[in-house]
């Protein structure tokens, strides 16, 4: 087995080295973290829902039940996948909400990237979501566009991005505030459904 590879990373960790599953978490965690926010739109919720995620994930691996049937990182946005769900079904039944109306809500609008099961329909139906999405960042302010993609896209620290642009962490946190909800405005506006 390859040195360094998510399945030798996943190996050592289940025979006790600690520090392999640190690697493992920092190699996918912007790209897992991006898949989370982009189905609810809430950075704070992200952050748990991302938690919670590799806390199944270590659960599953320390007892023996993870079966390496294809790339790591799939089976991670599964278990991300089926915890969001999840939020939206508690949701629904705590705002009383019955399952056909939650089907349409924002769970179903901002579901950008369904898990992928790799095959060419898949792959041109995710190509078609990031292509939609990138067309709406494009119909935000500059200043909007640029905190969106430095980090949502490059995986800036509000600190990190408030240097790069010259600007107040105040200044840097409401332009993503302000750019998010244009961007659910836009959805709303020309009915775009981002999702599979």
């Amino acid at each position: 087995m390859d040195k360094n590879t998510d399945s030798w990373l996943i190996s050592n960790f289940k025979n006790g080295n600690e520090k392999a599953l640190a690697v493992l978490i920092e190699r996918h965690q912007k790209e897992i973290f991006t898949f989370i926010f982009y189905k609810i739109m809430d950075e704070t919720l992200a952050n748990d829902i991302f938690q919670d995620t590799f806390m199944k994930i270590i659960v599953t691996l320390k007892e023996g039940r993870y079966n390496e049937e294809g790339k790591f990182v799939l089976w991670a946005k599964r278990i991300a996948h089926n915890l969001v769900i999840d939020h939206f079904r508690l949701k629904a039944k705590h705002n009383k909400v019955s399952e056909t109306s939650y089907d349409n809500e924002e769970f179903s609008i901002f579901d950008l990237i369904a898990v992928k099961e790799e095959n060419i329909e898949d792959q041109l139906i995710s190509r078609q979501i990031q292509e939609d999405l990138m067309k709406m960042l494009d119909c935000l302010p500059e200043n909007q566009q640029e905190v969106i993609r430095l980090r949502f896209f490059d995986g800036l620290s509000f600190k990190e991005i408030a240097d790069q642009t010259d600007a107040s962490i105040n200044t840097t946190l409401g332009r993503v505030r302000y750019a998010l909800i244009n961007l659910r405005k836009i959805m709303e506006e020309h009915q775009i459904i981002l999702t599979r």
